[in-house]
């Protein structure tokens, strides 16, 4: 069985179809935008623009941007459009009155809108808030064009899991994970060898370590080749956000930490490569650029015309590739450790990671610092013994919590130590 045709669960490989994936003659596609005034969701509406007689807009939503979301709703005719938060109601309903576009705020109208009944759901919405909307998705057997890190990073065994009994379809939307995605096709599960995923090294890539340690903000949102919100952006300095698809591969195609490299290459064309038993290494290559992979996801399994560059290696010229170095970026390696360690110990290094970035954004940490906030709070996690299964997302999500609030307790010791 090719593998572009499953996604792996344990030792055993589950089909896992695509529902309603090709529309009948003179039918469009529905799709869903969850997060759709964010980057991805800016990428994501930016390729429907440019193929509406392909694809009809069921639902889009956004966390407060009520004016971004009203005229994306207005732009593709949305039935339904909701705002996460619920304050902002009455600003939605009068940005869109005169429209047929049903209106909802909170939590639970996120949800519903995952939850309406499109082909093709993109998952972008950010932070554990995006696990549940993801969730109502899956378990209606949506294809699901998976952005959020969350759901793999705080429940993968279970996200995977569900979307296996219901039938849907996860579809990789990272630019790392689409490029294996890609390749896994090109071979069978025993066949594998190991996955690599590339890492472009970040603005830190060729710094000392003394050097990184006092990196400034403006410093760490200099990224050489994409163009990314802040969050991710740091967590590319650091090789936190590498760390972190590390362990949403191993989730997603059900392999070991052992069977996941990352190789440092600095311009960022080769996404993802697969080595197979025969030693042929297949890999994605293409520019820099998130609307390819959400294309790739779009279009499954049938590929439409994008409007990103075409690749020119003759004018790019050479391609490096470097090992990431462990002790300046140890964000990578805490990763490896939290994967291996299992029981939630991946939920308290999101979550560590997401409070450490916000410290060192407000200025109450320092760049090296990150890392380690993310490694006590791991530490005493296990110490204290709170590792245990997570079976469903309140489990993820009280982890989540429990987590955050034990690295904000230990932040100032953290700072103290850095000053």
């Amino acid at each position: 069985m090719a593998l572009a045709a499953v996604l792996w669960f344990g030792e055993t490989m589950s089909a896992v179809p695509l529902r309603n994936n090709k529309a009948g003659v003179g039918e469009a596609r529905t799709v869903t935008v969850l997060g759709a005034t964010g980057s991805i969701g800016d990428s994501t509406m930016d390729l429907l623009r440019g193929a509406r007689d392909r694809y009809r807009v069921e639902a889009l939503t956004a966390n407060s941007n009520v004016d971004a979301l009203a005229r994306l709703a207005r732009e593709f005719g949305a039935r339904f459009a909701a705002v996460a938060d619920p304050a902002r109601l009455g600003e939605l309903k009068q940005a869109l009155a005169g429209t047929s576009t049903e209106c909802g705020a909170g939590e639970s109208a996120v949800i519903e809108a995952a939850a309406r009944p499109a082909d093709w759901v993109m998952a972008a919405v950010s932070g554990a808030a995006g696990l549940k909307p993801a969730l109502a998705a899956v378990d209606r057997g949506a294809a699901v064009a998976l952005a959020n890190k969350e759901c793999l990073v705080c429940a993968g065994d279970f996200f995977m899991q569900r979307a296996a009994k219901a039938g849907a379809c996860i579809l990789p939307a990272d630019s790392e994970h689409n490029a294996l995605f890609q390749a896994l096709s090109s071979g069978n599960r025993e066949e594998l060898v190991r996955v690599i995923i590339t890492a472009s090294g970040g603005p830190f890539r060729s710094w000392a370590a003394a050097d990184i340690e006092q990196a400034t903000l403006a410093q760490a949102l200099k990224h050489p080749n994409w163009s990314m919100g802040q969050k991710i952006t740091i967590d590319s300095a650091s090789m936190m956000n590498k760390g972190l698809e590390v362990i949403e591969a191993s989730y997603l195609f059900a392999l070991a930490p052992d069977e996941i490299n990352v190789l440092v290459h600095p311009q960022s064309i080769i996404h993802g490569m697969v080595e197979f038993s025969d030693r042929s290494v297949v890999a994605q290559l293409g520019a820099p650029d998130m609307r390819i992979p959400i294309a790739h996801c779009l279009g499954w399994p049938d590929r439409i015309v994008g409007p990103s560059a075409r690749l020119d290696l003759a004018k790019i010229g050479q391609l490096t590739f470097e090992e990431p170095d462990f002790e300046r970026f140890p964000g990578l390696q805490l990763a490896y450790d939290a994967l291996r360690t299992g029981r939630g110990a991946t939920t308290v290094f999101n979550a560590a990671n997401e409070v450490a970035v916000a410290a060192f954004i407000a200025g109450q940490i320092r760049f090296g610092a990150i890392a380690r906030l993310v490694e006590a709070t791991i530490n005493d996690w296990i110490r204290t013994g709170n590792l245990a299964l997570l079976t469903s997302a309140d489990d993820a999500i009280a982890v989540d919590h429990g987590a955050r609030k034990r690295a904000t307790s230990l932040l100032p010791q953290i700072a103290l130590k850095a000053s």
